[in-house]
């Protein structure tokens, strides 16, 4: 008996073996087969594959004792590799996790998150109860719902309450996180609500606790997975749910090695399993709202603040008539503001969207801008590393360098980051605690939670941060929020800047006066006109989401058509140009069908690559992957040139 095996490598199809065990082997099994000259476990896979005579077919070695796959996981790994244009065995790869997961037993170790009853109970107001029934209402089966309240509506405890009826119908149950290496406070209200510790899976998780609750998930004995964009390939005995929480955030947008979307996929997989989704939000990415208004995704609303606590106020602290200090980038009126807030013992959040004491540092003797070896931006300065810092490959350098008159550089630092506001803060406030908060600062999970902890002891008087503070966090004492740089004008090459600006900005306002107690946010700004900052000044995010669908549906732009980005690079700047312009050339002429470029991209080098850009654009009743998977199989990539292909792009850098 021929029976066809799909291996977890950089294959696009299963390969033919020959079946001479007593054992039925069907599609899903796991196996043991030669593979060259190693053993490696792969997957009975439904469609054979015709092996060339030439070639000798070897035996599977031994089907192994643990159940397989199911039909829906199969059918979900087939189409996320058609959709992303991945192979096949890559797919699984992911899906596998290690090559030991198959094989190992962990009985005793799945006890720790086995779910109990509730140690804390938790009570829904009016509104809550009437959004939980009407998710109720849509059933089991296939569905689409979103979730949408305003910051501090208690939407979390929404889902809670749906989570628990799935898992005691004994189904599994699947929440997205988007920043899940930050989810201390969130596992603490897991514990209270499920008497049980999450399985948490994402990129930090350990090799030994990946496999444990992969096998967990496999056996059905792990109901419950907290999981970043991976965790939608897990193989779940019996999903019964998903759920994307701010499904709108970007971070669920995979960039490097596979490309992909997260929530999109995820939308899919429960498609396949044929279970609801839902997917929560404070206002919904524009591809989701797009959706509602047309009735593929029904919705339900929270619009009051749990224990109807009040939205903060939001003001405008024009720059232009402040004088502000040389070296200096808090306004006084600013200050006069802030300490209100202090002298009540509230805290006080300084944002700013930008790592580090400065991103721009020249000599202004010689004219030298210190920038990346290895990639076309400028170097960062991080004055607590006393180094400058490339944020794309991670090159670093020592500040000192001679100048052309023998002397150093008389070094000028444009722009501040969030260093140079906190060592600012620290002169304006000598007797207060300040602490900054950004990936940088919490690269190790201990101390993010130690920093945390001491935020919600009120050991600290001055949070100083990045966006990371927008996503989740509830401090009940930050009152006051101060965005350093309101300026949003500049939107480069991100078509969905103003989206995601104001998606961060509602949210990130959702951080202050979470208990009731008067709170503001203050938007310094040179730009008191912008639209965007009026948008948000007016709290009128659906008008916004309006306003921007007529402009991309007018623009021929997401979600009313598709890209594929093909991004070509190489060493040799010349000979990737040529590439692209005879990729271009040779990609099917179909109608309706816009290929755009080739490009220079516009970071045109990274880690010593230089790159380009071919962007497809077609609508969305074509499958294209289809032709364009047809015509990359037949490309011969010259030696020094990687092709990458990626669907739905988000960032065109």
């Amino acid at each position: 008996m021929k029976v066809a095996v799909l291996f977890p490598k950089i294959f696009d199809f299963p390969f033919t073996y020959e079946s001479k065990i007593e054992e039925t082997l069907r599609p899903g099994d796991f196996v043991q087969a030669p593979f060259g000259s190693i053993e490696l476990t792969g997957v009975i896979w439904p469609d054979q594959q015709k092996t060339e005579k030439k070639f000798q077919i070897k035996k599977i070695s031994k089907k192994l004792n643990i159940k397989g796959l199911n039909k829906s996981m199969i059918d979900f790994i087939t189409w996320f590799s058609k959709y992303n244009l991945v192979p096949l065995g890559m797919v699984l790869k992911m899906t596998l996790v290690n090559k030991d997961v198959v094989t190992k037993s962990f009985d005793k170790d799945f006890d720790k998150f086995e779910i109990k009853k509730k140690i804390k109970e938790f009570s829904l107001n009016e509104e809550q109860k009437k959004s939980l029934l009407f998710i109720r209402n849509l059933g089991e089966k296939y569905s689409v719902n979103v979730l949408e309240g305003i910051t501090g509506s208690g939407k979390t405890l929404v889902y809670f309450e749906r989570v628990k009826d799935i898992i005691n119908k004994n189904k599994q149950a699947l929440i997205m996180l988007p920043e899940i290496a930050l989810t201390n406070q969130f596992r603490t209200r897991f514990q209270e609500y499920f008497g049980a510790e999450p399985a948490i899976w994402h990129s930090g998780t350990s090799k030994k606790n990946k496999s444990i609750i992969w096998k967990g998930i496999l056996e059905g004995k792990i109901k419950i997975v907290i999981g970043a964009r991976s965790s939608l390939l897990l193989p779940f005995k019996k999903l019964g749910l998903i759920v994307v929480d701010e499904e709108h955030d970007s971070s669920y947008k995979q960039d490097e090695g596979v490309s992909y979307n997260a929530r999109d996929m995820a939308i899919a997989r429960a498609s396949f399993e044929n279970i609801p989704i839902n997917l929560v939000t404070s206002i919904p990415s524009i591809e989701t709202f797009n959706n509602i208004v047309n009735k593929k995704y029904s919705i339900t609303k929270l619009t009051k603040r749990y224990k109807s606590a009040a939205l903060p106020k939001i003001e405008i602290i024009n720059l232009h008539n402040e004088i502000l200090e040389k070296g200096f980038w808090i306004a006084k009126k600013t200050i006069n503001e802030v300490n209100k807030f202090l002298n009540k013992g509230d805290q006080v959040l300084f944002f700013l969207n930008r790592r580090g004491y400065s991103p721009f540092v020249l000599c202004k003797k010689c004219g030298i801008k210190f920038e990346c070896p290895n990639c076309s931006i400028n170097l960062n300065f991080h004055k607590k590393l006393n180094k400058l810092l490339c944020h794309h490959c991670g090159h670093k350098s020592i500040l000192d360098r001679t100048c052309k008159d023998k002397n150093k550089c008389d070094l000028v630092f444009y722009g501040p980051g969030i260093e140079r506001i906190f060592l600012e803060l620290k002169k304006i406030y000598p007797n207060k605690r300040i602490e900054m908060f950004s990936s940088d600062t919490l690269k190790k999970n201990k101390f993010a939670n130690l920093l945390i902890s001491k935020v919600e002891k009120k050991e600290i008087n001055i949070l100083v941060g990045t966006q990371l503070l927008s996503k989740g966090f509830h401090f009940p004492k930050l009152n006051c929020i101060v965005v350093v740089d309101g300026d949003f004008s500049s939107h480069g090459y991100d078509l969905r800047s103003a989206e995601k600006n104001v998606q961060l900005y509602h949210q990130l306002s959702g951080r202050a006066g979470r208990t009731g107690n008067e709170s503001a946010i203050y938007f310094q700004t040179y730009t008191p006109e912008d639209e965007i900052l009026l948008n948000i000044l007016k709290n009128n995010p659906q008008g916004f989401l309006e306003k921007e669908l007529l402009l991309r549906k007018e623009k021929k732009l997401p979600p009313f058509y598709r890209l594929i980005s093909l991004i070509i690079s190489g060493t040799n700047e010349i000979l990737i140009m040529k590439f692209a312009v005879a990729i271009k050339t040779k990609l099917p002429k179909i109608n309706n069908i816009n290929i755009l470029g080739p490009v220079v991209a516009p970071i045109n080098k990274i880690k010593k690559k230089y790159r380009c850009r071919i962007l497809i654009r077609y609508p969305k009743n074509i499958f294209i992957q289809k032709y364009l998977a047809q015509f990359l199989n037949k490309i011969k990539i010259q030696a020094g040139i990687k092709l990458e292909v990626d669907v739905d792009p988000i960032n065109f850098s």
